[in-house]
């Protein structure tokens, strides 16, 4: 929430096995904002979104090419309600992301700066534009699927292998909230 009200942007993490809490977290921080009129873009990885508020695909709301490269950037162009809904917005919550291969958050990396220096010259030198941005999954659940691709090529097209990630606040769930919470019962 820090992240927020400061308007400086800011890369975090939030890992955890299943139960620890991080729906939860995504949830408490979407009501949060939206309580006080604030736009937050939930996302998720696969078809998990939609236990998000809001919530869509990567892919559907950044328009982030299926196959992505070094260069790639998201299909989205300045001005367009895509835009506009990116500028507005106060946080982007991005669920499984470990599933992504490290190109799709370059290509959204690029695309917010691009668009987010029109509002402010500055965000050009800030991560993601400035836009604060809190990913989550575990890295023990699916990895990206390469095709054809072997251990290594899919161990190093995860998030944490990005240079993005030397930026990353790394925030750890460790207590499974669901058998605490079975156990009263």
């Amino acid at each position: 929430m820090v992240a927020v009200d400061s308007n400086k942007g800011g890369m975090f993490f939030v890992y955890g096995y299943g139960g620890t809490g991080k729906t939860f977290i995504w949830k408490t921080l979407s009501a949060a904002l939206k309580s006080k009129g604030e736009i937050v873009l939930n996302v998720a990885s696969n078809g998990i979104a939609s236990l998000l508020p809001g919530g869509i695909t990567a892919y559907s709301r950044f328009a982030i090419p299926f196959n992505p490269n070094e260069e790639s950037t998201c299909n989205i162009k300045q001005g367009s309600p895509l835009a506009e809904l990116i500028v507005k917005s106060k946080l982007i919550i991005w669920n499984e992301a470990p599933m992504m291969h490290k190109f799709c958050f370059k290509s959204l990396y690029r695309s917010m700066r691009d668009i987010l220096r029109l509002a402010n010259p500055s965000s050009f030198q800030l991560l993601f534009g400035g836009k604060p941005i809190v990913f989550g999954g575990d890295f023990r659940h699916i990895l990206p699927v390469i095709p054809k691709g072997s251990r290594y090529d899919i161990v190093h097209a995860t998030i944490n292998l990005s240079y993005l990630w030397r930026h990353c606040t790394i925030l750890r769930l460790t207590k499974n909230m669901r058998l605490q919470n079975s156990a009263r019962f």
